[in-house]
């Protein structure tokens, strides 16, 4: 005999609650992450806009103790230019043994990207004389660890 709210039996009833339990409980954490805001998301590589320049530190920027996780950049002087060149994580700079000051001649190959309304380069690899520091891949993904 069929029940008449077209369920079936108390065994189907329960497989059907069970999937609306799974998809609400797989559900939340899509929505919550559609929440957060965009601007959160770093800017991507582009091979498209893949540059080579060379030019003089203006200014390191390195972030402050216990922020190893954020991003090193340096003001980096083109002839009249400036453009804001980003490298890696902190903790990768340090891992590395990079030393940059400013005054140093630097050859940057990199991305040229926006961010809002910010021009920058994403650097795949940077010379500074003997030293030569792959930041990303071939293909612009970073070759740090996010983890660090």
């Amino acid at each position: 005999m069929r029940n008449r709210t077209g369920f079936g039996s108390s065994r189907s009833r329960q497989k059907i609650c069970l999937m609306v339990l799974v998809a609400a409980l797989v559900g939340a954490p899509a929505t919550a992450q559609k929440s957060q805001p965009i601007a959160a998301s770093p800017p991507k590589y582009d091979l498209h806009t893949e540059t080579k320049i060379k030019g003089t530190i203006d200014e390191v920027k390195l972030p402050p103790k216990g922020s190893e996780k954020e991003i090193a950049h340096l003001l980096v002087k083109e002839g009249t230019n400036s453009m804001d060149v980003y490298l890696c994580p902190k903790s990768f700079f340090d891992d590395m043994g990079m030393s940059f000051a400013k005054g140093d001649e630097i050859s940057i190959t990199g991305s040229k990207v926006k961010q809002g309304e910010t021009d920058l380069i994403l650097v795949r690899e940077i010379v500074k004389g003997n030293d030569t520091f792959a930041l990303r891949d071939g293909k612009g993904d970073p070759v740090w660890s996010w983890k660090h």
